[in-house]
């Protein structure tokens, strides 16, 4: 029994949703099918969500939203009519679209929310519509009647764990089920998203909640490569990488999975692949819990930038009781979160991504440091990146570490921190953003080539 999601590029258009059928249609096992919202048919296209939140701007600011509503809905329509659907489907979704002008704009906090589900609530709707009029047994399925059950946080819902036990009844459905992506609904009814990506979570979320065998998330690439096809031509294809891996790995840019959805098949041990909805034969990539192969020893290079470094020093610090519960005190005073905590015995730096800080609470953490803290030294480093080296089975390799830092100095890449968690799943180098690049194509070459 499997789970299948699919992203808004395989379901862009009428041409993309006979791949989808195809591919459902292959395998009986394909039981749940998770949509996301129409996404682009080429570069200058706009994707539903976006539009759909150009629609809510204009309702909330009292402005005109014919414009939106007519492109909205034809956008749809045009899917529809290559399709040869039924009229009343596309008029059922114009009422849908239509009416998000209707809803209270004073004391909604879900009103964006609700706007935004309407894309991938509605192409689930077409989407059943189309799968039974191509002779599948197919329904849709509201993430009420689902069972999806979430936190009143808007756009950051989480899932309620009293949830899965509905959900798991989804069982008794004979039925292929296709089940909108990327909301979910409060104790108090209300709609509630996930972040923004978050069908991956809504799938991932329903494979462990009915207990599949398989989680297959369908986008536009054959799997997960080696290392960012923008920065190296031709990366490897990842044949099969540990959750753990994929976390590092998501954490450090690769954007191909929202890494929130690792979560729910993780704790549910539901083994999931990427594959491409325009190249179903690939294999992708797959995603356990622990590899089948202990022979490969890096998986994957990734680099993210946008970092800054709080650099302290301070005489004897290691022997101040305190001092560091006291600096990190200081930045959830002030509501910053943190990433990473090189330290040496007089020196402590905090690594946190950009946009965490503004001028003002820069000087407010200079202030503390040398004020309070009585630091010797203190300051605030820009333009840093951080590269990591991700694989489990590095922990059982002598030299990862050598080759890295020999590669990154054969290239005249300076390395301003190393870091390295007790489980040794990655290794973290931070550099300057400008060799971010340069230094991702040096440890490509010397572990991949």
């Amino acid at each position: 029994m499997k789970v299948v999601k699919f992203g808004g590029s395989s379901l862009a258009s009428a041409t993309q949703l006979e791949k989808v059928f195809n591919i459902v249609k292959e395998d009986e096992t394909r039981q749940y099918v998770v949509v996301s919202a129409p996404g682009k048919r080429n570069a200058e296209d706009t994707k539903v969500t976006d539009a759909l939140i150009k629609y809510y701007k204009e309702y909330t600011n009292g402005k005109d939203t014919s414009q939106s509503q007519e492109w909205i809905i034809n956008r749809y329509r045009s899917i529809t009519e290559e399709l040869d659907l039924n009229e009343e489907i596309i008029e059922e979704i114009a009422r849908d679209i239509i009416s998000l002008a209707t809803l209270p704009k004073s004391d909604n906090t879900f009103l964006y929310d609700t706007f935004l589900a309407a894309g991938e609530n509605n192409n689930a709707k077409l989407i059943a519509a189309y799968f039974v009029k191509k002779g599948l047994e197919a329904k849709y399925i509201h993430p009420k009647d689902a069972g999806i059950f979430v936190t009143s946080e808007p756009c950051n819902a989480r899932i309620l764990p009293s949830s899965y036990d509905k959900i798991e009844e989804l069982r008794n459905h004979n039925e292929i089920l296709v089940i909108p992506g990327f909301f979910g609904i409060t104790k108090e009814g209300q709609v509630c998203t996930f972040s923004r990506g978050g069908s991956d979570i809504t799938g991932s979320i329903i494979a462990a909640g009915v207990k599949a065998d398989l989680y297959e998330n369908f986008t536009d690439v054959d799997g997960i490569f080696a290392a960012h096809p923008g920065i190296i031509k031709h990366p490897h294809s990842i044949p099969e990488l540990t959750y753990k891996e994929m976390r590092e790995l998501a954490y450090a840019g690769f954007s191909v999975l929202h890494d929130e959805a690792l979560v729910p098949a993780y704790r549910g041990k539901i083994p999931m692949v990427i594959k491409n909805t325009n190249n179903p034969k690939h294999p992708g990539t797959k995603i356990v819990l622990n590899h089948t192969n202990e022979n490969v020893k890096v998986v994957g290079i990734a680099g993210d930038s946008g970092f800054v470094s709080i650099n302290t020093t301070k005489y004897l610090m290691n022997r101040e009781v305190g001092f560091g519960r006291k600096l990190l005190q200081i930045l959830e005073d002030l509501n910053i979160s943190w990433d990473h905590m090189p330290t040496g015995i007089d020196d402590l730096s905090v690594i946190l991504r950009s946009k965490e800080l503004t001028p003002i609470k820069e000087q407010e953490i200079l202030k503390h440091l040398i004020q309070d803290l009585q630091v010797d030294y203190a300051e605030i480093e820009h333009d840093l990146s951080i590269i990591m080296i991700v694989g489990e089975n590095m922990k059982n390799q002598i030299g990862v570490t050598a080759t890295a830092t020999k590669a990154l100095s054969e290239n005249n890449i300076n390395i301003q921190m190393i870091s390295q968690g007790s489980s040794e799943v990655s290794i973290m180098f931070v550099v300057n953003q400008e060799q971010e690049k340069q230094a991702i194509k040096a440890l490509y070459n010397v572990f991949f080539n």
